[in-house]
């Protein structure tokens, strides 16, 4: 929150304002930070000790994943996203926060592999040498997302063949 207080020769000031230094010959706009109440810094503490504890979580779940496993979820993440972008962009409902929940889970899987490969002993050019040839490798396939909704509309396609 913040506060806005205004001094000068002429302007009275109010006695409300009680963190103003009176006699001070200060001129102009003083703007100044207010803290929360403590009853709102408690909240938002637990709610971030809740979000820790959730990201300490998954990332113990990613660490017991190989790296294969991991890229393999990374390429699939990717495909998501840009399956959100795609609603995004036809104006079709979509969860906004699910971007910003796989950006970070991609994020946090790259870190893992970094700590790996730092465990490994590869150095940051070697890394991107890496990491240039595994893009190169990865064969386009569709997202789960995607792949889900097909089978969808060929389990409903059936059902349709079947009853008429």
């Amino acid at each position: 929150m913040l506060t806005l207080s205004f001094a000068a020769s002429t302007f009275s000031i109010p006695k409300t304002c009680s963190n103003i230094n009176r006699k001070s010959s200060f001129n102009g706009v003083r703007i100044s930070h207010l803290l929360p109440s403590p009853a709102l810094r408690s909240t938002t503490t637990r709610q971030s000790v809740v979000m820790m504890a959730k990201r300490e979580e998954e990332l113990k779940e990613i660490r017991t994943k190989t790296t294969e496993e991991i890229n393999d979820e990374i390429v699939d993440l990717k495909g998501e996203l840009f399956m959100l972008r795609l609603q995004r962009s036809a104006r079709n409902d979509f969860k906004s926060s699910e971007f910003r929940r796989m950006r970070k889970r991609v994020a946090r899987m790259l870190t893992v592999k970094r700590e790996r490969e730092i465990d490994d002993g590869i150095g940051k050019r070697q890394s991107r040498k890496l990491d240039r040839q595994w893009r190169k490798s990865i064969v386009p396939r569709p997202p789960p997302s995607l792949i889900k909704l097909q089978e969808e509309e060929a389990a409903e396609e059936a059902k349709e063949s079947a009853s008429a």
